[in-house]
C-alpha cells in the first residue's frame, strides 16, 4: 500500500529542477517529514548505468525507440528499488522527472506517439503514478542559455539537440497539461529561483493541505 506522497518535477532543459528539488526537500525535512529526492533516469546503480548510455554525447545515432525502451527499463528498476519502498514506508518522494518526460520527449518530440510510449511505460510502472506533477515551464532558448552559462553542469546528448526539438518538447508538455489537469500544475520557471520556489511550495501546500500542518519554521 502507498502511504506516502509522490511528487514529480518536470520541465525542459535548464528549467531549474535540481535546485528546486533540493530546496523543497529541505523544507519538508524542516517540517518533520522524511523526504527522499531522486532522479530519472538514475537514482540507483542499475538505472544510473542506463542513464550513462542514454545521455552519452557519443551516442547521437541512438534510435528513438531504443531510447524510449531504455528510459522505461531504468524507470522500472528505479521504481521497484527506491521509489515504491519509500512510498510504502510513508515517506515523501520528490523525483526529478518520471513518465511525463518520456511522453514529452520520446512520444511527442521524437514523434513516436504519446499513446505508444505510454503503453511501454504502463508496463514498466503498473499503477504507480505521482499524486502531483509540477511542470516548470520555460522558453527553451532561455533554458539552453542557462545551461551554457552553468560551468558546473556537464552537457549531455539531449542538450545537443536543436532548438526546434526543445520547442517540440515544450509543446509536448503543454499537451500533457491539457490531458491531465488534475495532476499536472504549470509553474512559470523564468522568474528568480526564490519566486519559482515560492510558487511551487504554494502548489504543494494547496494540493496536500493538512498533511504539512506540523510546520516548525
Amino acid at each position: 500500500m502507498n502511504n506516502g506522497i509522490f511528487i514529480t518535477i518536470e520541465g525542459g532543459e535548464g528549467s531549474g529542477k535540481t535546485t528546486l528539488i533540493e530546496r523543497l526537500a529541505h523544507t519538508m525535512q524542516q517540517r518533520g517529514q522524511i523526504a527522499v529526492t531522486t532522479r530519472e533516469p538514475g537514482g540507483i546503480p542499475i538505472a544510473e548505468q542506463i542513464r550513462s548510455v542514454i545521455l552519452d554525447r557519443s551516442h547521437t545515432g541512438m534510435d528513438a525507440r531504443t531510447e524510449a525502451l531504455l528510459y522505461a527499463a531504468a524507470r522500472r528498476q528505479h521504481l521497484v528499488e527506491k521509489v515504491a519502498p519509500a512510498l510504502q514506508a510513508g515517506q515523501i518522494v520528490i523525483c526529478d522527472r518520471f513518465v511525463d518526460s518520456s511522453l514529452a520527449y520520446q512520444g511527442y518530440a521524437r514523434e513516436l506517439g504519446m499513446e505508444e510510449v505510454w503503453s511501454i511505460n504502463r508496463f514498466a510502472i503498473g499503477d504507480w503514478m505521482p499524486q502531483l506533477t509540477v511542470y516548470l515551464d520555460i522558453d527553451p532558448s532561455v533554458g539552453l542559455n542557462r545551461i551554457s552559462r552553468a560551468s558546473e553542469r556537464e552537457v549531455n546528448r539531449l542538450d545537443l539537440e536543436s532548438l526546434a526539438f526543445h520547442k517540440r518538447v515544450r509543446e509536448g508538455y503543454r499537451e500533457l497539461l491539457k490531458r491531465y489537469p488534475e495532476r499536472i500544475v504549470r509553474v512559470d520557471a523564468e522568474g528568480t529561483p526564490e519566486q519559482v520556489f515560492a510558487d511551487v511550495l504554494a502548489v504543494v501546500d494547496a494540493r496536500f493541505k493538512g498533511f504539512f500542518a506540523n510546520d516548525t519554521n
